[in-house]
């Protein structure tokens, strides 16, 4: 391990010791590419032997959706899950209190949401310090990620916290890149692009492929790229998750102050001890989980608002709401009657494939 730390170490004094220009470009798009491939080993040690996963790591997924609390030691995790969720999770004003995941759940508009603390993270997690590795992969399960910020500690820690996730390949608040990778026989690699490109030109891609042993392949660019886009596609292994900055102990900070803060954006100002403003953020976790609940109603009966089924806004048609009901659904459905915001006419019949939108009413009619 030590020697890809080194490594690791290595090119990083390298990339800062390096002037980004354009004739640079091709050697820092290189060292990336190397970077990439190194955090990668870290991340999956190839050795069979050694410890397993970390006690209490492996929490199971329940509930509709998944959110982590990510941050360092002492700036109130905890206690915002406890105030949260009323789960019980040791706190104490020293650093290190939470030493497993542990995991809550809030019941919030119908739908069920486990919130996992994670313990704290220090600098150099995603080189394996600490219990880096495991929080930061189970970071990467959740479909959210609360970063906790103490407020009266420098916003230099948001930037170290991105820096350990980035790291590990989890992308805050981004869109995937918006470029296509394509892998081929023969033919050498095919660079196309449909905008004005700053970043990337021929030969810093070539040189990026061939640090991956890939010699044919089709590159489009419909986007001013960078090399990192590049690799990340390449990688393949990246996710996407939306994240909130949540800004605990804004009880200990002035007024004026308070309001720099509320201009950044993804931010939600609170304050676990007295309870301020946790609606607030649990509506912010809401939108930014962009979950779709639908309402069942049997036949004869009237809809059933208590329980209802939640999906995700990417899958969100009549197969995923039968599939996320029962799987055999799908042999016996015939067509549904939808009502609500996607239906054009009150009900209205559907296939399979009808695309639901929040709070719709949908009876299943199967067949015969």
């Amino acid at each position: 391990m030590a020697t890809v730390m080194q490594k690791i170490k290595d090119i990083e004094d390298e990339m800062a010791r390096t002037q980004k220009n354009k004739a640079t470009a091709h050697h820092l798009g290189l060292l990336k590419a190397k970077l990439a491939k190194l955090r990668r080993e870290l991340l999956t040690p190839t050795s069979k032997g050694g410890g397993g996963a970390g006690e209490g790591f492996d929490v199971t997924k329940s509930g509709d959706a998944r959110v982590g609390l990510v941050g360092f030691p002492s700036v109130g995790k905890s206690t915002l899950l406890n105030k949260l969720t009323g789960t019980f999770s040791e706190v104490a004003s020293y650093e290190f209190t939470t030493l497993t995941c542990i995991p809550g759940v809030i019941t919030y508009r119908g739908a069920k949401i486990q919130l996992l603390d994670l313990p704290g993270i220090i600098e150099g997690a995603k080189d394996g310090k600490g219990r880096g590795r495991q929080v930061i992969s189970t970071a990467r399960t959740c479909n959210c990620i609360l970063i906790v910020l103490d407020a009266i500690k420098p916003i230099t820690h948001k930037r170290l916290i991105e820096k350990e996730l980035e790291g590990f390949g989890i992308r805050l608040n981004k869109e995937p890149p918006n470029l296509t990778f394509r892998r081929k026989e023969k033919g050498g690699i095919n660079f196309t692009s449909t905008a004005t490109n700053t970043h990337l030109d021929l030969d810093t891609v070539k040189a990026i492929c061939s640090e991956y042993r890939i010699h044919n392949a089709d590159i489009t660019l419909r986007y001013d790229a960078t090399a990192d886009d590049l690799i990340d596609v390449i990688e393949g292994s990246r996710v996407y998750t939306p994240c909130i900055y949540v800004v605990n102990k804004i009880d200990q900070i002035t007024l004026e102050e308070l309001e720099i803060l509320d201009k950044l954006p993804h931010y939600c100002p609170v304050s676990a001890h007295l309870e301020w403003n946790l609606d607030g953020l649990l509506d912010k976790v809401w939108e930014y989980l962009n979950l779709t609940r639908i309402y069942t109603k049997p036949k004869g009966m009237n809809p059933d608002y208590e329980d209802p089924v939640i999906l995700s806004s990417k899958k969100k048609t009549i197969e995923d709401f039968c599939e996320r009901i029962h799987k055999d659904m799908l042999k016996q459905f015939k067509y549904a009657l939808v009502w609500g915001s996607s239906a054009k006419h009150k009900p209205q019949r559907v296939g399979k494939e009808h695309e639901l939108e929040d709070e719709d009413v949908v009876q299943i009619i199967k067949k015969v």
